[in-house]
């Protein structure tokens, strides 16, 4: 009975890797929103497969590595694909470059996840987490054609791309969602997270590029304020470790 717990969070994720492929597709063919719509089921279909798999006692390795593959090709390929249809293509060589950047650091986001996540070091995400990047470019190109029928402020989406290679691969900060509720803490992530669900319902293409901006600005600015506060505290450390050897010195001269 045991090799059968896998099958069903094994369907999601196999679910996820078929939006990828067609959301590829669907840029290719020129239905940009269609593949949008495509890679954000596969961001739900991915968002589940976790938790099923727990729920039902199906976690294993080769489930984690297969949703590792399937994340890499739904939120790594798939975006940068659907960017380089509607804008990168119009770069030249640069287009090339920023594309590759952009799944060379997806690549490399989902490794570090996987090493992280088998030595339990895990706990918040280290770097944006590769869904979190894809749908909200994905959500940022909806936004656009929802309020003004195409691709708007293009350079803006260029530097989504940029930014979110760089944040990736970074040491910045992500909040994850909890497995359980037992904290304070984790129940008001849990409440942010339906109180937000709940508001983007009513108008997905307006409202969800907004709130997963909040989400990739909120871990930049509490990263910004720890470097700023430890660099306060070292100033600090230094200026008391010279006023103790100060002291100390004066007290050898009595």
């Amino acid at each position: 009975m045991s090799n059968y717990k896998g099958f069903i969070p094994g369907t999601f994720t196999m679910g996820n890797i078929v939006c990828g492929f067609l959301a590829i597709l669907s840029a290719f063919e020129g239905n940009i929103t269609t593949a949008c719509w495509f890679i954000l089921l596969a961001g739900f279909l991915d968002a589940l497969d976790g938790k099923v798999a727990r729920l039902s006692g199906g976690s294993s390795q080769f489930g984690v590595e297969l949703d590792s593959l399937a994340d890499f090709l739904s939120f790594g390929v798939s975006p940068a694909v659907l960017v380089y249809s509607v804008k990168l293509n119009t770069l030249g060589r640069w287009g090339w470059v920023i594309s590759i950047v952009y799944i060379m650091a997806a690549a490399y986001r989902l490794a570090r996840f996987n090493l992280l996540a088998e030595t339990d070091e895990k706990k918040d995400f280290l770097g944006l987490p590769v869904p979190a990047g894809a749908l909200t470019i994905v959500a940022f190109i909806l936004f656009s054609y929802e309020i003004w029928g195409n691709l708007q402020y293009s350079e803006w989406l260029v530097s989504m791309v940029i930014l979110f290679s760089f944040l990736m691969v970074s040491q910045v900060q992500y909040d994850s969602f909890p497995d359980r509720f037992e904290t304070k803490s984790a129940r008001i992530k849990l409440a942010i997270l339906v109180s937000s669900a709940i508001i983007i319902i009513f108008k997905p293409r307006l409202l969800l590029f907004p709130f997963l901006s909040l989400y990739i600005l909120f871990g930049m600015i509490r990263e910004i304020y720890r470097l700023f506060t430890v660099g306060v505290e070292k100033v600090k450390g230094r200026e008391y470790g010279r006023r103790k050897t100060d002291e100390g010195f004066k007290d050898e001269q009595l």
